[in-house]
């Protein structure tokens, strides 16, 4: 028998909704990933152009999907399939399965980024930091050597188990403990980067715009990857959170609370990042050397983040203190986000009448074992990020078909704009959920599919065990909806019949 009381779970107070959703929102896409992708999009002028995709996207993607997803799963009062089923119907059960999965695959890896976070960390207080690139190789090539990723990646999916076993309530308490010292590490990072001499030609270089790259397709499918990954946009995450919304918590003053709020937080990683790299190393090499340097992201991403940054750290004053800063907020971010993650693929099983407990010991035995290939081999890590990267746009097009399947003003008229609303959400956000959310998605995928053909796997794009080809995506998505689609009908009636 499920929980009882279950389907009654709210947050307690509009903070800690919104704490909680920028705990899914702020992770490591905000630290890791934000800054070396706007290095790697900026051009000769600067990355500000790649700025000014990024903020469109959050308008034209991120805040409307936001606000779907808050709206599904307050109307479903259920996790990602029982709310995608009370909207688009039963035969479409297999769709929100998608949605719920794509998000499941991404935390079998995003534990293991957790871990290495968590390692770092501890690595900053207890061991001297490197004084260049061959001891900082040693120091993450005699990580990934041993069984320690996958002791990392074991501890950090426990504890984020111990958090959901407790139900939405801990969940709250843990994002206000979370969040505002998160925030408190990177105002202080903050002060600390921009007083480096120097600092103020990363400043420079991150919001100045270089207009003849707007015209790349390339700088828009990643300024779109990057929002997606940024705010938790189409995830099925805040659905999940939006479960245990009030009624009375407005969902549009809600949603660009939540994302402009996280996209602040990526602007202030990336202002740390940038003045920290040319603050420290403008003295002795020209822009164009410190770009290759932020550019060069090394096995699975971890170039800048886990081996340039401690390097630069040492040479600071103060340089100790700040490493072990740097990675405590790391490791704030991603168990935030974590913590969503788990809650999620919990509150599916939830639904099907696994009592809470049964479910967090399942999804996290789960997501131990099938994160372990992760923890253990880089190539399969990238493989599943590129797989399940792809994956987001796609579950961005589903959730916009379950709205436009339950009528999209119909939704936003009786679900978003209800008697406390202080906000009344326009007819615009009809239009762009009907129609620029589904272009967005065909012409990116069919952009995506061009690059991989054309890029990224130029000579074995139609090989499946090619880790970024064509084929590998669409195989591995083929596997996930075919199962999904087969067991549509047991999969919808366990979710309603609970």
């Amino acid at each position: 028998m499920a929980d009882k009381g279950a389907g009654k779970e709210r947050f307690t107070t509009k903070w800690g909704l919104i704490l909680s959703v920028l705990g899914i929102a702020v992770g490591t896409g905000n630290i890791w990933r934000f800054p070396r992708i706007a290095a790697e999009n900026g051009g000769e002028a600067g990355a500000g152009a790649f700025l000014i995709a990024w903020v469109t996207f959050l308008l034209i993607w991120s805040v409307p999907l936001i606000i779907a997803e808050y709206g599904i799963g307050r109307n479903g009062r259920k996790g990602v399939i029982g709310s995608y089923i009370k909207m688009a119907g039963e035969k479409f059960a297999w769709m929100g399965a998608f949605v719920g999965f794509v998000a499941t695959a991404i935390m079998f890896y995003y534990s293991v980024v957790a871990g290495w976070s968590l390692y770092y960390f501890v690595e900053s207080i207890i061991a001297p930091l490197p004084q260049n690139v061959e001891q900082a190789s040693m120091v993450w090539e005699g990580f990934q050597s041993s069984a320690m990723p996958s002791i990392f990646h074991a501890i950090m999916i426990i504890l984020g188990g111990l958090v959901i076993l407790k139900g939405v309530k801990s969940i709250e308490r843990m994002n206000k403990i979370l969040i505002p010292s998160l925030l408190l590490v990177l105002v202080v990072s903050l002060f600390r980067a921009l007083t480096l001499e120097g600092s103020g030609a990363g400043v420079s270089y991150l919001f100045t715009p270089d207009w003849a790259t707007l015209k790349e397709p390339r700088l828009w499918l990643e300024a779109l990857t990057q929002n997606a990954w940024d705010t938790g946009a189409a995830w099925g995450l805040i659905l999940t959170y939006g479960a245990y919304m009030r009624t009375r918590d407005d969902i549009t003053i809600s949603a660009f609370q939540t994302g402009i709020g996280n996209n602040l937080v990526s602007l202030m990683a990336a202002v740390i990042i940038f003045s920290t790299v040319f603050g420290t190393l403008g003295a002795d090499m020209s822009d164009g050397e410190v770009l290759s340097i932020m550019r060069d992201s090394g096995p699975a991403s971890t170039g800048l983040t886990f081996m340039w940054m401690p390097q630069l750290f040492d040479v600071m004053a103060g340089g100790k203190i700040f490493a072990i800063l740097f990675f405590l907020g790391l490791t704030f971010a991603a168990f935030s986000s974590l913590i969503s993650m788990i809650e999620l693929a919990t509150k599916v099983f939830i639904d099907m009448g696994v009592t809470r407990t049964k479910a967090t010991v399942a999804v996290c035995t789960a997501g131990f074992l099938f994160g372990l290939p992760s923890a253990i081999s880089l190539d399969f890590f990238a493989n599943q990020d590129f797989v399940w990267g792809v994956g987001l746009l796609a579950s961005g097009g589903l959730i916009s078909f379950a709205v436009v399947k339950f009528g999209a003003d119909r939704f936003r008229t009786t679900l978003v704009n209800n008697e406390h609303s202080r906000f009344q959400l326009g007819k615009w956000w009809t239009f762009i959920i009907k129609y620029v959310i589904p272009v967005e998605v065909i012409s990116l995928l069919t952009w995506w599919i061009y690059l991989s053909a054309t890029s990224f796997a130029p000579d074995t794009w139609y090989n499946p065990l090619d880790p970024f080809s064509v084929a590998t995506v669409f195989v591995q998505f083929a596997i996930a909806i075919g199962l999904f689609k087969f067991y549509n009908r047991k999969i919808a009636e366990k979710t309603i019949l609970n």
